[in-house]
């Protein structure tokens, strides 16, 4: 074929691809896309609005939502793609969401990396829920929020996260790597958990746990000094780990056992030890 002929094919494609409607998604502010005789075709909405559509081009360049798809008819766009499930982190705007993968090792082999990505047009879920997600080669797209998931596992990160909880300090049965990283995604958004209020969030929760109480602590480069007060009021000053909360030093006299402790036991310890 040569380049004229070339040319006349694709002027009749387009004008076949002007009278032909097409489902599609679309987000807030973006373009929608379709293929036809392999080649992908690009369009601004006459009217951004955000969700599924029938789609009516216009021209080569523009296109007009003219219905609203059946629910059946999203169903069968999205059983083209491959499914990743994914846990939601928070909302980015409107319904595009940042979300993780629930298994690191699978997002590994399909995309090469187990890495945060974001997904559209989620209208049902909210912060922590796992959701089945499709993957069209250039966005993630809502499915469903995913029925085989524990729910609960949603309820404990959001309360761990509304008390302050430290992401290394989350302990529940079912936990895993992927929810722990998701967990810090999240309380990476929030004003609360700046540096040194995550820290103190983190001895305070500890200490907590034991009765105990914190009172100041100092940055000694790979441990804390911390200086806290036992649930009958003794004070006392320990250095922590920042790594674990192991105890360095309990700043009283544990027979040299004090790295067999973490912050949370220490308290416990200490006092029993002053009864």
């Amino acid at each position: 074929m040569d380049i004229r002929q070339l040319l006349n094919q694709l002027a009749d494609d387009e004008t076949v691809l002007c009278s032909t409607q097409f489902l599609a998604p679309c987000v807030k502010g973006g373009r929608v896309r379709t293929r036809m005789s392999g080649l992908i075709y690009t369009f601004t909405p006459t009217v951004r609005a955000e969700g599924w559509g029938i789609f009516q081009p216009l021209d080569a360049a523009r296109v007009e939502k003219v219905d609203e798809p059946l629910l059946s008819d999203v169903e069968r766009y999205l059983q083209h793609f491959p499914v990743m499930r994914l846990r939601l982190v928070h909302r980015l705007r409107s319904q595009s969401w940042l979300a993780y993968p629930a298994n690191a090792a699978d997002a590994r082999q399909r995309l090469g990396e187990a890495k945060p990505v974001v997904v559209h047009l989620v209208t049902e879920g909210g912060q922590f829920d796992q959701i089945v997600a499709r993957w069209d080669g250039t966005a993630f797209w809502l499915e469903q929020v995913d029925r085989r998931a524990d729910f609960v596992v949603a309820e404990k990160l959001n309360e761990a996260l509304l008390q302050g909880m430290w992401p290394a300090d989350l302990r529940f049965k079912g936990l895993t790597p992927e929810m722990r990283t998701a967990y810090d995604l999240a309380a990476q958004q929030l004003s609360d958990f700046c540096p040194e209020q995550r820290n103190r969030a983190r001895l305070t929760n500890a200490l907590k746990i034991g009765g105990g109480e914190l009172k100041h602590f100092q940055d000694q480069g790979e441990v804390w000094q911390v200086e806290w007060l036992t649930p009958s009021g003794e004070w006392h000053s320990s250095a922590i780990s920042k790594a674990d909360l192991t105890v360095i030093s309990a700043g009283i006299c544990l027979d040299g056992g004090d790295r067999a402790f973490d912050l949370q036991s220490l308290v416990g310890v200490v006092e029993h030890q002053w009864q």
